[in-house]
């Protein structure tokens, strides 16, 4: 008989319930979530998963779920103009205005409302190093939860008045369908998906569930890369499947949800990605009447690069909207 390695399937179950959990607490966290919830959603006592979270993902629960929670609400300072700051603090998960003032200046050095102003630039907070302030991810190859899944380029996802891109789009509001999708998930600058897709691809092509064309392969990002520092960006490798496909190990399944979208179609080189970025939510949407929405928005790839003459990348920006 081949031999087991009961390690690695025991490092591949705990992976497996910690993306479980953090998927929980993605779908909300715009309210309390007690440590007793978030171990059974991840099948562990609570005595001893507050510890075995921040063995896993590089921080203590708590931490986790407030800067989560703080990173969204600044995101949604910039993606709704029209709401009030209270009403974003009560949306996701503050007890009161006073307490998301708080927590805001703890987290990013100013107020709310400062924020606002400023366009999302974030000052440095006390007591990080040098290395590590305002550290943001600008260029990548790019092979994107809540909200804020999308590749870094020179630019955020909320539209600023940014030069032009030279990259172009062809853009079409349309409504997409939901998508169920296994995934891995990878922790770390965006361009490290890559080797998350490798992964997924040798674990999917021997169970039959790489059907090309009916199978897309796409990717979310979990975080805003000019909010979150570089070493906490989430990233998932998907690959559409039945809906009866389960979990498996470190392998994990969720759904997309469907809606409207704005779908960007590009034919770029690899290092384009974030100009094919900047020209959607630079360029297109100030002039769309239409604001990016807090759905999971995702890259769509729609050929192999190898075989192309001159090895463009075709691809899909999926980018939730609403009216402005």
């Amino acid at each position: 008989m081949p031999s087991i390695d009961r390690r690695g399937l025991l490092r591949t179950e705990y992976m497996a319930r910690i993306n479980r959990v953090i998927d929980h607490i993605e779908r909300n966290i715009g309210r309390d979530l007690s440590l007793d919830e978030l171990a059974r959603a991840a099948n562990f006592s609570p005595f001893h998963f507050h510890r075995i979270f921040a063995a896993v993902v590089g921080e203590p629960l708590h931490a986790f779920v407030l800067r989560i929670r703080a990173e969204r609400a600044a995101g949604a300072l910039l993606s709704d103009p029209k709401a009030t700051i209270t009403a974003i603090a009560l949306d996701h998960g503050y007890s009161s205005s006073a307490a998301f003032a708080r927590a805001f200046r703890d987290r990013f050095g100013m107020s709310a409302s400062e924020w606002r102003r400023g366009g999302g630039r974030p000052a440095p907070r006390a007591g990080a190093s040098k290395s590590k302030k305002g550290q943001t991810v600008r260029k990548i190859r790019k092979a994107p939860g809540r909200a804020f899944g999308y590749p870094a380029g020179e630019r955020s996802r909320f539209p600023r008045r940014m030069p032009m891109s030279n990259v172009k789009i062809d853009v079409e509001v349309k409504d997409l369908p939901a998508l169920e999708v296994s995934y891995v998930r990878h922790i770390g600058p965006f361009q490290g998906v890559a080797g998350a897709f490798e992964k997924l691809m040798r674990w999917a092509g021997p169970r039959g569930l790489i059907r090309f064309p009916e199978t897309k392969l796409l990717a979310v990002y979990h975080d805003n890369p000019d909010i979150t520092e570089a070493d906490k960006l989430r990233s998932s490798a998907c690959i559409t499947v039945p809906a009866e496909t389960k979990a498996d190990g470190e392998i994990g399944r969720m759904s997309i949800p469907g809606g409207r979208f704005a779908v960007a179609r590009a034919e770029i080189l690899p290092h384009q990605f974030g100009e094919a970025w900047n020209a959607l939510m630079g360029d297109w949407f100030p002039e769309s009447g239409y604001q990016p929405d807090d759905r999971m928005c995702y890259e769509v790839y729609l050929n192999d690069p190898k075989s192309h003459p001159e090895g463009k990348f075709l691809i899909e920006i999926c980018e939730p909207v609403r009216p402005l």
